[in-house]
């Protein structure tokens, strides 16, 4: 096993596959290694005709944090910026292509969430076809008021909530939604005692592969495809375009550089200026 080749775990028990995010010391924030081998292994799943239904799931305290926060953490984008002076084609290399081929992925889906899911991590954590939550799960974008971003690389908001009012909260203002809060506004299927979160989703998923592999997948592509027939996987792609614009623009960056010298994370960046909790 080469060095990061355990950030993320395959646990192959036809017809289930579990990919299980395996970084806990560090939030299981999504660094180059650790989802290169997350996509690597949604690869070999798709191939597998023995497995049905795919699992992602989690070690730790939480599920993810999302991004690597740290000088250097992307050795694509300094390759990228290297050659053309932008992190353009690195991040789309990076954080587009992998959340796309997780939302093509031929077989049903279904992701265990548990304490929080933010940033980056909530691409992992509500792509998915099925979103099962612990009642102490959490889910925040906080990157336009803690980085100067306008979302993630690939902006899934609006399709996940459909509602205009309720995704332009969320990300304008880095809204903390609560796995009930969640439940309510349709992101994830089910909440319930962190004690019963995994026995509920491998009973969901041993129902799902009842099924034959070849109605899942077709089920699958129907379900996608009317979402890509409304514009979300050009939406998604509009959306890295965006996000490498707002690497150079002056007042984004004089906010990454506070956060920077504070030594502030982007959910804590976030947060400045809110009212304590009555």
């Amino acid at each position: 096993m080469t060095e990061g080749e355990d950030l993320v775990l395959y646990e192959r028990e036809p017809p289930i596959g579990r990919l299980v995010l395996n970084w806990p010391e560090k939030a299981n924030a999504q660094s180059s290694a650790l989802v290169h081998l997350f996509d690597r292994y949604l690869g070999e799943i798709d191939r597998d005709y023995e497995i049905k239904v795919v699992i992602i799931k989690a070690n730790g305290k939480g599920f993810s944090a999302g991004h690597v926060i740290a000088p250097g953490a992307y050795p694509e984008f300094a390759e990228g910026q290297s050659h053309i002076g932008t992190n353009w084609k690195a991040s789309a290399d990076l954080f587009l292509w992998p959340t796309l081929r997780l939302w093509e992925c031929s077989k049903p889906t279904i992701s265990q969430v548990h304490g929080y899911a933010v940033g980056g991590g909530t691409y992992f954590a509500l792509v998915p076809d099925i979103t099962v939550a612990s009642e102490d799960a959490y889910f925040q974008m906080p990157l336009v008021q803690g980085l100067g971003f306008p979302g993630g690389e690939t902006m899934i908001e609006p399709w996940l909530f459909m509602n205009w009012k309720r995704a332009a909260e969320y990300l304008y203002t880095a809204q903390t939604l609560s796995a009930e809060d969640a439940l309510r506004a349709g992101l994830v299927n089910r909440v319930v005692p962190r004690d019963e979160l995994e026995a509920t989703v491998e009973e969901m998923a041993a129902h799902i592969a009842r099924a034959p592999l070849s109605t899942l997948m077709a089920t699958r592509a129907l379900l996608k495809r009317a979402w890509e027939l409304m514009g979300m996987r050009l939406h998604l792609q509009m959306s890295t375009d965006l996000m490498a614009l707002c690497e150079s623009t002056s007042d984004a960056r004089a906010l990454r550089q506070e956060l920077a010298e504070a030594r502030r994370l982007p959910r804590e960046q976030a947060a400045r200026g809110e009212a304590p909790p009555a």
